[in-house]
């Protein structure tokens, strides 16, 4: 069954994200009270967040959700799990990303706590801004603004941001190369806010996207290309 949908908006957040709960009465208090909190998140209306198949093994509960940022211009969205690859030709996703919410009522010792965040994202940027030294860090940074900004009460944070510089020779030296960035984080939360680590989230797919405005303190990664 689906439950309770959006309850509505607030300027510049769109409606909570739709989250699947099939045999919600089996699922305990904490986990119900969780994705309670998800729901009436208000993720920036740029985003597009829509739930998807949560992982099976990582704990006894877990929800998932993906954030498509699009061009403002694109006419059509597309759909599928291609979209989470993006191709040079697609030239309306500027950004993508996951976030999970992981629960164990017994606790992790690696976790300190019942719950925790993972998340996911991605962007392509110019190609020339590959030999930046300064780009993984800049996408890091962007995780430590974006939960302070947010109010985001967390703990045993850690992750890592990766730069990808891909180049095409012979027969498909034709295709124009392309500069990847993927930051990979988790962190344990505290307290009982888990909406404002979505909304967190949401808006660092957004400024990985280079979509304005950002938060105070926020530093920027130039250049962004619409792939």
């Amino acid at each position: 069954m689906t439950a309770l949908g959006p309850a509505g908006s607030a300027a510049g957040r769109g409606p909570g994200p739709q989250i699947s709960t099939p045999g919600i009465d089996d699922l305990p208090e904490s986990f119900r009270s969780a994705l309670g909190e998800l729901r009436r998140a208000r993720p920036r209306t740029e985003a597009q967040v829509d739930e998807i198949p949560a992982p099976v093994k990582l704990a006894p509960y877990a929800v998932a959700l993906r954030a498509e940022v699009l061009d403002p211009g694109a006419r059509t969205p597309l759909h599928g799990p291609a979209r989470l690859r993006p191709a040079p030709e697609d030239a309306e996703l500027l950004a993508t990303g996951r976030f999970i919410l992981l629960h164990d009522p017994q606790g992790q010792e690696t976790w300190g706590g019942t719950f925790r965040v993972v998340i996911y994202i991605r962007a392509e940027l110019d190609a020339d801004m590959g030999n930046d030294p300064l780009l993984a860090e800049v996408a890091w940074t962007w995780l430590s603004d974006s939960l302070d900004q947010c109010g985001v009460e967390h703990s045993h944070a850690g992750g890592t941001a990766t730069r990808i510089l891909s180049e095409s020779f012979g027969s498909l030296e034709d295709r124009q190369a392309s500069n990847t960035v993927e930051l990979r984080a988790s962190w344990t939360p505290s307290g009982p806010r888990l909406g404002r680590h979505l909304e967190a989230w949401a808006d660092m797919v957004c400024s990985f996207a280079g979509l304005p405005p950002l938060p105070d303190g926020v530093v920027a990664l130039p250049h962004v290309r619409r792939i």
